[in-house]
């Protein structure tokens, strides 16, 4: 089973520490630990990982002392250097004394090139050496729909922001190829079989029902989500948006059907159907929504 805790809360500071205290953190003392956050362009949450969010989590992960603790990011949707100045993250990660590797400006012998093999890739894509080389590997994710195609951009399609838009001394421009294929929500699900995640925390306090994912329609569940397992997150982040009512493309199907989550699961990188998912709360308002949450995935 996978277990996806939920807490309900309006401060994420407190929220997010309660979530540390359950048996969801990998045992980080010694080794290199990465970041990968949602800085896709420079908007506020919940477009963009909170400041607040990445602050106490870095802080958390800090007090169990990797032997390296750093944040690895490209923006989709802007010059990345600028996005990550705009929204505090060199600020944040610096005044912990930790770096923010910015892969836009990468060498090409920091990538690492994934073949096409029985991909939707056409060309295969890379990953950042960084990212391969790390012990530990956390994803904060936001909740969102996506109105270009990704149908919604949670846990499993923040690692878009881990491939290279080009790699250095190469034409090619994958997030052309990505974006501009009628499979892009398949390949978005196939990068994920190609790095582990140890943990991941989404920031459900506010989500985007429509629109997305720079701007879109607020609802604000209150919650925040941890687990070991994308997929599973990603599958209570899409049953979360349906309860309130979302678009036709994140309606649609069972939850376990929706492309991203179906290609990631067929790839072993998380659980194969809603019954493979616990829901955990931690609070009273959090089991109400849990068990919201549980119907609509048991649908």
């Amino acid at each position: 089973m996978s277990k996806v805790y939920l807490i309900h809360t309006a401060d994420r500071a407190e929220g997010i520490r309660t979530l540390f205290r359950e048996p969801v953190v990998p045992d980080i003392a010694g080794k290199k630990v990465v970041i990968k956050a949602n800085y896709n362009s420079d908007d506020p949450f919940p477009a963009s990982t909170h400041p607040e969010a990445l602050r106490v989590l870095a802080e958390e992960l800090g007090t169990r002392e990797p032997a390296k603790l750093f944040l690895v990011e490209r923006s989709g949707m802007g010059n990345t250097r600028q996005v990550l100045t705009n929204r505090r993250v060199f600020t944040t990660m610096d005044r912990l004394g930790r770096e923010t590797v910015v892969l836009d400006e990468l060498s090409r012998e920091d990538w690492v090139e994934v073949p096409p093999g029985n991909t939707h890739w056409k060309h295969g894509f890379f990953l950042p050496k960084p990212l391969l080389d790390a012990d530990v590997v956390v994803n904060t994710c936001c909740c969102k729909t996506h109105r270009f195609g990704g149908h919604f951009t949670m846990s499993l399609k923040n690692s878009v922001g881990l491939v290279a838009k080009r790699v250095p001394g190469g034409l090619h421009n994958y997030m052309w190829e990505l974006h501009g294929s009628r499979d892009q929500r398949r390949m978005i699900g196939e990068i994920n079989a190609h790095y582990r995640a140890d943990l991941v925390v989404m920031d459900a306090i506010e989500a985007f029902v429509k629109g997305g994912p720079e701007r879109g329609e607020r609802v604000s569940p209150g919650l925040l989500i941890a687990s070991t397992d994308r997929v599973a997150v990603d599958a209570v982040g899409v049953s979360l948006l349906r309860s309130y009512g979302t678009t036709p493309e994140v309606m649609n199907g069972s939850v376990f059907s929706q492309e991203q989550i179906a290609t990631a699961a067929g790839l072993g990188v998380g659980a194969g159907s809603a019954d493979d998912v616990e829901l955990v709360p931690l609070n009273e308002p959090a089991r109400e929504a849990a068990e919201k949450i549980r119907e609509i995935l048991d649908k």
